[in-house]
């Protein structure tokens, strides 16, 4: 019997230091990180002011290659325009995780990292890679693709790591790239149409570019815009019955595949639900549901259900993704919407009962209450962050499931 007492009163406090001790997910915020360490402030500064830093806050499983303090004064020589500083320090962000253990355990003793400036789809052809070398003596070298292959940086130390999610290192001095070093247009300069052109989307391009919507997607950018073109195979088979639509329609779809805002890749991720389009205009809804299953993004109309299948660009203000299909609104394909099923045949009236007040009646069924998961607001309402580079969750279902051990362990007792 003492041995069952003990044992459940070890598992009581088992249980309690469960619930006390919330489990931790980590978040990363690159400049406080860098606020930490003042040989960084001017490339830390520069990432706030080139709206670097807030992207880089979305993104995971990056390293972000951070130069002192005299590593910046040699760029800021060049006397570069912001937007070509912006291109430079982006080249400086890699798309996946690479802390010290992994720089000088590299298979084979090389790899080729893409980095953030190949994502906004402003580097010609390969420019937006970095070479990544082992070297002699422990060295560990990088070299931009369009730097000829010569070594312009190595590995000076790791600054701070999130294991997985953010490396932040530091190299030698900044990479030099000729490409990234252009003079960068601005947002409301970049020409859509020849972006999508360049990566799988021509048949859209060409056809945007034909039709009065094009104006409608450049006055946008400046603001914040995300495009859903369908790629050249989707569109393709849809042309002919794009041909049979009036003039109007056949702008309203063509703004259909767009948001009057900027959403990042992980913020569609996060942020399911119905929104609305350039097509959007009073009585006319011409809007879409957004949903995701793990990492895959889905786009849904009453017709269609369609999947992002690539980024052209994910760059605030403007966000390019690649459909596999054509998105078809319910006010321009009704006919093409499913039969609603058939509705299910009435209940047979019972007999009157000859003493109706002493008849049983069930009671109406109880409201849903107000929260219920289908009316509850997005996130956990009780989600407790910390400020920091970590965030404290509360675990609902943890706590359900110590209050039941508790529970069981008494019944034991």
């Amino acid at each position: 019997m003492q041995i069952r007492h003990a044992a459940a009163a070890a598992a009581v406090v088992l249980c309690i230091s469960l619930f006390l001790f919330p489990s931790t997910t980590h978040a990363h915020n690159i400049t406080r990180i860098l606020a930490k360490h003042p040989d960084f402030s001017t490339f830390n500064h520069y990432l706030t002011v080139t709206q670097l830093a807030p992207e880089i806050n979305r993104r995971e499983t990056i390293t972000v290659c951070a130069v002192d303090n005299a590593g910046m004064a040699d760029l800021l020589s060049k006397h570069l325009t912001i937007g070509a500083i912006k291109n430079v320090l982006s080249l400086h962000v890699l798309l996946d995780y690479f802390d010290a253990k992994k720089l000088h355990q590299i298979t084979d003793g090389t790899a080729l990292a893409a980095t953030m400036f190949q994502a906004t789809g402003s580097a010609p052809g390969s420019s937006g890679f970095v070479n990544i070398t082992d070297l002699k003596g422990g060295k560990v070298g990088f070299s931009p693709q369009d730097n000829g292959g010569k070594v312009s940086a190595t590995f000076v130390k790791s600054v701070e790591a999130i294991p997985y999610n953010i490396s932040v290192i530091q190299i030698s001095n900044i990479f030099p790239s000729s490409e990234a070093e252009a003079p960068a247009p601005g947002p409301s300069q970049t020409n859509l149409t020849a972006l999508m052109s360049a990566h799988g989307c021509k048949v859209f391009a060409e056809t945007l570019l034909a039709n009065p919507a094009e104006e409608t997607f450049q006055s946008n950018i400046e603001s914040g815009l995300t495009i859903f073109c369908p790629g050249d195979d989707a569109m393709k088979s849809f042309t002919p019955r794009y041909k049979n639509l009036s003039a109007d329609a056949k702008q309203s779809l063509l703004e259909f595949h767009g948001m009057p805002v900027y959403e990042s890749l992980s913020g569609l991720r996060s942020n399911n639900g119905l929104t609305n389009t350039l097509a959007t205009d009073g009585a006319n809804k011409y809007d879409f549901t957004v949903q995701n299953d793990g990492t895959e993004v889905t786009i849904k109309t009453k017709i269609t259900t369609a999947k992002i299948v690539n980024t052209l660009i994910d760059e605030q203000p403007l966000a390019i993704y690649e459909l596999n299909k054509v998105l078809m609104p319910e006010e321009l394909f009704k006919s093409a919407l499913p039969p609603s099923p058939a509705p299910a045949p009435a209940p047979v009236a019972d007999a009157e009962s000859p003493n109706p007040s002493k008849k049983h009646r069930s009671p109406p069924a109880p409201a849903a209450p107000s929260d219920s998961p289908a009316d509850a607001p997005d996130g956990d309402v009780a989600d407790q962050t910390v400020d920091g580079n970590g965030a404290v969750k509360f675990n609902f279902g943890r706590f359900s499931a110590v209050i039941l051990s508790l529970w069981f362990v008494f019944l034991q007792m």
